[in-house]
């Protein structure tokens, strides 16, 4: 008869005529190898369960680990404030000369554009009274001696004149209320001549152009209440060329969109009255796009956040009159990390060294975002709204497409 386990070759006898013992040991005695197979597969199965196992338990322990550090960093966002006192502190202390440090000589070239950014800081923190010991009077000195035979200003002291200069010059001459202790006829008439048949701004006399320098030089102007001594229409029609298809503005016509290049050409056309010649909801979106995960703000897309553009977004932002279009308090919790909780500052992203530059772009920002007991801030100009209030700077009248157009 047919059986499922034939007998080995080697052995004749027929499987049925062995007794029960000997025909369960002759169903298994020729299967060494399949024995084998479900050993190492039992093994194979409960060695598989135990790495599973403990894979599972390493992935619940990394789990609760980063919830941890979630609650953790929460807490640590909830807790932080504007540390005033450490920061006023830390900007004073940066305008004692230290002529024996790297830093003073590695910065000199911008001394006067550092002066602008340390007292726009003390005045949005409320603390531009507590320069002590004739500070006052000696920033003003220090900026009267870079006045150029041009009417310009240079970074410094015996340095070429710049439109960046010349702007952080008038700037801290009408915080200090000292703007008639210079050449203010002189600045004027440097400002005009730098300005090109296109409209645009040359920094200076090198020709470069920038639509920084259609800022600085519409700025400056405004503020010396002199607008008319260029042809505005021409250079509106320049910053305009300057927008990409995203509403964003770039350097120079065809340049990338950039964030800080985008408030230059905000900031002139809201200076000049003309901000209603671009789609306030096209470049609105790009800007609010700038958000990251973090909270931060970024100044072109897939680049890391960076704590100035809490100033050159929001205030393009604020003069659209679309700030809330971005998660407002995660950027101040953003901002909050990048503050040196022992010695005052702030920096360019959490954990780094502060500057005087980021100190002063994120505090302007923290104030645009409302944040309690900072001064107003005029997101044209930079500057504390009470100051530039009372300088009774006259609107300009409103531009038409066609002015611009047949400039």
């Amino acid at each position: 008869r047919w059986h499922p386990h034939p007998p080995s070759p080697r052995s004749q006898t027929p499987t049925l005529l062995l007794s029960p013992p000997l025909l369960r040991h002759a169903h298994t005695q020729h299967r060494p190898q399949e024995n084998k197979f479900k050993e190492k597969l039992a093994m194979s199965t409960a060695g598989a369960k135990e790495v599973n196992e403990k894979e599972v338990q390493e992935e619940v322990v990394k789990k609760e680990t980063e919830e941890e550090k979630e609650e953790e960093e929460e807490e640590g966002k909830q807790q932080k404030v504007l540390l005033v006192e450490k920061n006023v502190e830390y900007v004073t202390n940066l305008f004692k000369p230290r002529p024996e440090r790297i830093e003073y000589w590695m910065t000199e070239h911008l001394r006067v554009s550092g002066i602008y950014w340390g007292l726009t800081a003390l005045a949005t923190l409320g603390a531009l009274d507590k320069l002590k010991g004739g500070m006052k009077e000696d920033f003003v000195a220090a900026v009267i001696v870079c006045q150029n035979e041009d009417g310009g200003f240079g970074g410094n002291d015996t340095h070429d004149s710049h439109l960046l200069y010349t702007l952080s010059a008038v700037q801290v001459l009408h915080m200090l209320g000292a703007i008639d202790k210079v050449d203010t006829e002189g600045v004027v008439n440097y400002v005009a001549s730098l300005q090109k048949e296109d409209g645009s701004f040359s920094g200076d006399k090198w020709g470069e152009i920038d639509t920084r320098f259609s800022y600085c030089a519409l700025s400056c102007l405004s503020l010396l209440k002199s607008l008319p001594k260029v042809n505005v229409p021409r250079a509106v029609k320049f910053i305009l060329s300057c927008q990409n298809f995203d509403g964003a503005f770039g350097v120079i016509p065809g340049a990338e969109s950039h964030a800080g290049q985008t408030f230059c050409c905000v900031g002139a056309l809201d200076i000049t009255n003309s901000l209603h010649l671009i789609d306030g909801d096209l470049l609105g979106w790009w800007l609010c796009e700038r958000q990251v995960l973090e909270g931060g703000l970024n100044g072109r897309p897939e680049k890391l956040a960076d704590v100035c553009y809490s100033w050159w977004v929001l205030s393009s932002l604020s003069s659209l009159k679309r700030l809330k279009w971005i998660d407002e308090q995660k950027l101040v919790e953003w901002i909050l990390l990048c503050q040196d909780d022992e010695d005052g500052g702030i920096s360019d992203k959490p954990l780094n060294v502060h500057d005087v530059y980021h100190t002063c772009f994120g505090v302007t920002g923290l104030s645009l975002l409302g944040y309690p007991d900072l001064e107003p801030v005029d997101p044209r100009y930079c500057m504390p709204k009470a100051i530039v209030a009372g300088l009774e700077l006259p609107l300009p009248p409103k531009l038409a497409q066609e002015q611009v157009d047949a400039a």
